[in-house]
């Protein structure tokens, strides 16, 4: 009876809340097929593959972005005018290799699944293409936990744009006054600041300044931190 009771008030306590993800190093491990893509494109290129040690921080930020910061690490920097044709040959070959290495962080469908139980919605706010990002929790058998997927070509602008979070919000039937942010990176954390959520940070994601340094509401290590983390800093608000 005890437990009964406690699961009713955890659900009740998340009954309105919204818990929106970001994508890419917070809930899933894309590094290995995005840097592959960018290195096969690279190759094309006649220019040096990166390490993945150092190229997995260059993500985060769009594959437009990743291709400029990639080209510039291999140490030929990318004009402008041959950006168009770049990106649909990157986006034509990570779309056909997009779930070939990438798995979700240990712990991340249970935390999800423990969210629901809880009575939150889920939505994914990134910088990762809408379509993309559907095709991805699709064949890795996420899309089913979330509410709303949401990507910068579906909003007014890209995180760490304010806009980007509010939109993924509202499209998971929430409000900003009854929502969180879990990402992993400075996107992340300034679109969190400016749309006043609170701000749940992974010690394990893509980023150039460490999490720790970002100044989150909350740190976690695993995912297994994440329930208790959203109940403190949401399930104390009654609906």
């Amino acid at each position: 009876m005890a437990a009964r009771t406690r699961a009713a008030r955890r659900g009740a306590a998340l009954s309105d809340a919204v818990v929106a993800f970001d994508l890419d190093g917070t809930l899933v491990d894309t590094a290995p097929d995005l840097v592959g893509t960018l290195n096969v494109i690279l190759a094309e290129e006649g220019l040096r593959p990166l390490a993945m040690a150092h190229a997995r921080d260059l993500i985060g930020h769009g594959a437009r972005r990743l291709l400029e910061r990639g080209f510039q690490a291999a140490g030929e920097p990318l004009p402008a005018e041959r950006m168009p044709a770049l990106f649909d040959r990157f986006i034509a070959r990570y779309l056909a290799h997009i779930a070939d290495e990438s798995r979700p962080f240990p712990g991340v469908v249970d935390a999800l699944e423990a969210l629901r139980a809880d009575g939150a919605r889920l939505a994914v706010c990134t910088n990762k293409p809408t379509g993309l990002s559907n095709s991805l929790l699709r064949a890795l058998d996420l899309a089913r936990l979330f509410d709303a997927v949401v990507g910068p070509d579906a909003a007014p602008a890209a995180k760490p744009d304010p806009r980007h979070l509010e939109a993924a919000i509202a499209a998971a039937g929430g409000t900003p006054d009854r929502a969180l942010m879990v990402g992993d990176a400075a996107t992340d954390a300034g679109a969190a600041r400016a749309a006043r959520v609170p701000l749940i940070l992974v010690s394990f994601g893509y980023t150039e300044v460490p999490a720790r340094d970002l100044a989150p509401d909350v740190l976690i290590d695993h995912f297994a931190e994440l329930p208790d983390a959203v109940q403190r800093l949401l399930g104390a608000c009654e609906p």
